[in-house]
């Protein structure tokens, strides 16, 4: 079934990545061990690099251990990995070692099928340049501008208006940092739309004052869940933005 907003109603799409762009699957089978094999090398040789260093700080900080040394930061960043705990410094690290290795051709970045085609057509259509688009994932923004420049059709990148992550942004069931980034990009929160797998991600957006579609693709892990009363859609090509006299998919 067809999501449609009426014509003009929507200035910006944001968009989250795992789950809803991408697959899950993806992150956690190749891009989770890829970081983890090598967060050892990194903390070791590049430990004095400012982004490192502040990330290897913030890992002290949240596990209570101001002591902790590279071994013990390694341990920690894995259990963070082995729960899944969307920590921004476990986030940092990744984004370095993921960037990198897009950047050296060892990894290229999952879209859904239709997902590449539906977001040149949402950026596009119309006088002004179509729709904007933004990002807002767990991820760190150097991971994500990596995902939008190596993916399996070239560059993206001139398709994105602008990046967020938990550290740029806050958290992302939080509705203040929803508004951070209204605040940020300068649309309107109701002429802004969001895209998520995630009910309480959707949530936080609607509550301030965002519009939704709850993006639910068979096999995800958040597919049992759910989008509670939000608009829903199985691909991005079920969601229509209505610009002038026709339909943008």
């Amino acid at each position: 079934m067809t999501v449609q907003f009426d014509a003009g109603s929507v200035d910006a799409v944001v968009l989250d990545i795992e789950g809803t762009t991408s697959a899950t699957g993806f992150v956690v089978d190749v891009l989770y061990p890829y970081a983890r094999e090598r967060f050892g090398a990194l903390l070791a040789s590049r430990g004095d690099e400012p982004e490192v260093a502040r990330a290897v700080a913030q890992v002290r900080e949240l596990a209570g251990e101001p002591g902790a040394d590279a071994a013990r930061v390694e341990q920690i960043l894995g259990a963070w990995v082995d729960a899944d705990r969307k920590a921004t410094p476990l986030k940092t690290l990744q984004g370095i070692l993921w960037a990198e290795g897009f950047a050296r051709g060892e990894l290229v970045s999952h879209f859904y099928p239709e997902v590449i085609g539906v977001l040149r057509g949402w950026a596009a259509d119309g006088d002004g340049g179509g729709v904007r688009l933004y990002v807002y994932s767990s991820g760190s923004v150097s991971a994500q501008r990596a995902w939008f420049t190596y993916s399996p059709e070239g560059s993206l990148m001139e398709l994105v208006s602008g990046f967020y992550d938990t550290e740029n942004a806050g958290p992302k069931q939080e509705p203040d940092s929803y508004r951070a980034i209204s605040a940020a990009v300068g649309v309107d929160p109701g002429r802004t739309l969001f895209l998520s797998d995630r009910l309480g991600e959707l949530d936080a957006a609607r509550d301030a004052g965002w519009r939704t579609v709850g993006v639910r693709r068979a096999g995800e892990p958040y597919f049992a869940a759910g989008v509670g009363g939000h608009p829903e859609a199985a691909a991005f090509d079920e969601i229509s933005l209505v610009s002038g006299s026709r339909s943008v998919r």
